[in-house]
């Protein structure tokens, strides 16, 4: 296992290309994914009912269990695991208070038209369900996704809450952000969380924002 002191060798202007592409993919767990996950173990009673998730259902099986008691899948193609094609910038299709939790990770910068996209997931939450969605900040192109559908946005802690608030209210949405300047030279080399040690990830940096992560709750009495 990799250690900082192998993290000297990539502090380097001169090398054109990185140590691993694809976020890292292939060669241990991203390092947005860390704090992702962290996010989501931390909401975890959140995720309960019923349950969309974008892309597929891996975080609604592994923070859910047994409280989800129907899992489905929305993917903006029409792909083996979706049980939902729809874009979520304008999805008619999908009715309105349907569901008690949404997850929605590294998702919304893709979507040209964010703002309706969150205006869809407000409509399609049960009153006092919630979302728990993630969004990029400091990050490297998705090509996979750019070439596909585009990859448009990067987030920051102010955007993020503004454009939840917006639709949520301010005093229902909870804004949680990672990241410093060890795990954003890391994870925009393509280094993985194994290469790093926990001390590397678990301190904050505000000038250095990684991974943002807002959880929202519809109000009571919305429609």
């Amino acid at each position: 296992m990799l250690r900082f002191r192998r993290l000297f060798p990539f502090i380097s202007l001169r090398r054109k290309r990185p140590t691993g592409s694809g976020f890292g993919c292939g060669r241990g767990q991203p390092i947005d994914r860390y704090f992702i996950e962290r996010f989501l173990k931390q909401h975890e009673h959140d995720i309960q009912g019923r349950v969309l998730e974008i892309g597929d259902s891996r975080y609604t099986k592994q923070f859910g269990g047994e409280a989800v008691n129907q899992s489905e899948i929305l993917h903006v193609t029409d792909q083996s695991s979706a049980t939902i094609v729809a874009d979520l910038a304008n999805a008619p299709n999908i009715p309105s208070n349907t569901y008690d939790c949404i997850i929605c990770t590294q998702t919304l910068q893709y979507i040209f038209d964010v703002h309706a996209a969150v205006r869809t997931i407000h409509r399609i939450l049960k009153p006092q369900g919630t979302v728990l969605a993630t969004v990029p900040c400091i990050c490297q192109i998705s090509r996979y996704d750019m070439d596909r559908w585009g990859d448009y946005w990067r987030f920051t802690s102010l955007s993020t809450r503004r454009l939840f608030s917006d639709v949520f209210s301010e005093n229902a949405t909870t804004i949680e952000v990672s990241g410093n300047r060890i795990a954003a030279l890391a994870f925009v080399d393509g280094l993985v969380q194994e290469e790093l040690r926990p001390t590397d990830l678990d301190f904050f940096d505000a000038d250095y924002e990684l991974n943002i992560a807002v959880r929202a709750t519809k109000a009571k009495t919305s429609r």
